[in-house]
């Protein structure tokens, strides 16, 4: 089927109770490997690209490759911009064929966040893709992306929805990027507050490396779609050495293939925790 838009999937997570899980992909294989978890568990799924990975190659060649894979699923498949670090990559990625978009200005002062976020939604809207904004950032790092983090503070959430123009919002409640060197002080309640306070679903960044136990009760408490990125890389890059250790192995398609497989069965884990098996 075409690529959707994130919005019938996350308000149905969001009435449901469960998370639809969203995975960084870097190249066709790991896209490959997600889409074929969804179409096994029955899952609707979201494949995002962040700035770095597009300016490897491009907005245009990313959703290429999924898009062509999504014709031939028959699950709901998104296409996200993760951490749209500027207006203009915004752009880039809604003509390319994003049906989501997400601009992250978590780093700064709340009223310039809500200008620079607004911005984005209203460019969106008239396209009807929806935009995801974060409030309280996520620390650690991604990519390029580094950060120190911080909560949420509620009352601006509240704000930060109503004048905005999102639809999804990031929230801070104690996650960071990469993997954690130490268990990470998890907010657990600052999301049932937000649940009540707020319409937008709840987006949960820095998930790799999380137990699956605390994605669980972040997902009980609210979240509607939770981020994997960096266990995915971990995964594929594995498998390609371990097939890469017979030197007598030169063909390309032979470490994609362990990558894919190992990748695929990475997502199929994380989909059971978030709940969305059987949700197509």
């Amino acid at each position: 089927m075409a690529l959707t838009t994130t919005v019938g999937m996350l308000r149905r997570a969001q009435e449901g109770r469960y998370a639809v899980g969203a995975f960084n992909v870097e190249n066709m294989e790991m896209a490959q490997a997600i889409i074929a978890a969804a179409e096994e568990l029955r899952a609707p799924v979201i494949l995002q690209t962040t700035p770095s990975t597009v300016k490897y190659a491009s907005t245009a060649l990313y959703l290429a490759n999924v898009a062509a894979l999504a014709r031939e699923a028959s699950v709901p498949v998104a296409m996200h911009l993760d951490h749209g670090s500027s207006y203009e990559l915004c752009v880039s990625a809604l003509r390319a064929g994003y049906t989501s978009v997400m601009i992250d200005g978590s780093k700064l002062p709340l009223e310039e966040n809500i200008a620079f976020t607004r911005r984005v939604a209203e460019m969106c809207a008239a396209v009807g893709v929806p935009v995801e904004g974060e409030i309280g950032r996520v620390g650690g790092k991604e990519d390029d992306l580094e950060d120190e983090g911080g909560y949420t503070i509620p009352e601006e959430a509240v704000r930060f929805e109503k004048e905005s123009g999102l639809f999804s919002m990031a929230v801070g409640v104690g996650t960071a990027h990469g993997f954690y060197k130490v268990a990470p002080v998890l907010n657990k309640e600052l999301i049932t507050t937000l649940r009540g306070m707020l319409t937008a679903p709840m987006v949960l960044h820095g998930a790799s490396g999380l137990s699956d136990d605390d994605v669980r009760d972040c997902i009980a408490r609210g979240i509607c779609k939770v981020n994997f990125a960096t266990e995915l890389r971990a995964a594929y890059t594995k498998a390609v050495r371990e097939v890469l250790a017979d030197e007598a192995v030169i063909d390309p398609k032979a470490y994609g293939k362990a990558g894919r497989e190992a990748v695929k069965e990475l997502v199929k884990s994380r989909m059971l925790v978030c709940g969305c098996d059987g949700k197509a």
